[in-house]
């Protein structure tokens, strides 16, 4: 307690009895030195504003301005290459369709003729291997009917002999031939 009477007292020694001054600005013996350093700061802020920094501020305003105008006018030059590759694509895309459909019509083309060739030469040649085995078997043919009446005779005689015990007479066996024929 005796530390906090002697704060008291030193704060009371230092500035005497408190008086009640108010707030600072509000004085108005300090309105004239105070409206001096206003103008004062208020010229100095606007100076170096309106000659360090609006300027930069304006420059850097325009230059963006500037920069977004040419990637516009940029962006819309390759928009329109754009469109006219695609639409350059597109016309390459169906000139191309339509030489593989001519080229795969001239292979269809060209193959179903030498398909029809050689199916036409196959035919001829299997018509022709076809005559010659006709021709081979009704030769045959003849030559085997020819030989089954020389067969027939004997077979009759080896019959006749086998089951009579004595050999035909080979006029007689040919006679008989004859009857069965007609």
């Amino acid at each position: 307690m005796a530390q906090a009477q002697t704060t008291h007292a030193a704060t009371e020694a230092h500035g005497g009895a408190h008086e009640d001054i108010g707030f600072p600005p509000f004085q108005t013996e300090t309105y004239a030195g105070q409206i001096i350093w206003l103008t004062i700061t208020f010229v100095a802020l606007y100076v170096l504003l309106s000659k360090l920094v609006l300027p930069r501020l304006s420059g850097i305003i325009e230059n963006r301005r500037t920069t977004i105008a040419s990637d516009l006018d940029e962006a819309a030059a390759m928009k329109t290459r754009a469109e006219e590759a695609g639409v350059a694509y597109e016309k390459a895309l169906s000139e191309a369709k339509a030489r593989a459909q001519a080229l795969a019509q001239e292979a269809r083309s060209k193959v179903s003729a030498e398909t029809d060739a050689k199916r036409k030469a196959l035919e001829a040649d299997l018509g022709q291997r076809l005559a010659e085995s006709e021709a081979v078997i009704a030769r045959k043919k003849s030559d085997a009917m020819a030989n089954v009446r020389g067969i027939a005779a004997e077979t009759a005689s080896a019959i006749v002999e086998r089951l009579t015990g004595k050999a035909p007479a080979p006029q007689a066996v040919e006679a008989a031939l004859d009857q069965t024929k007609a």
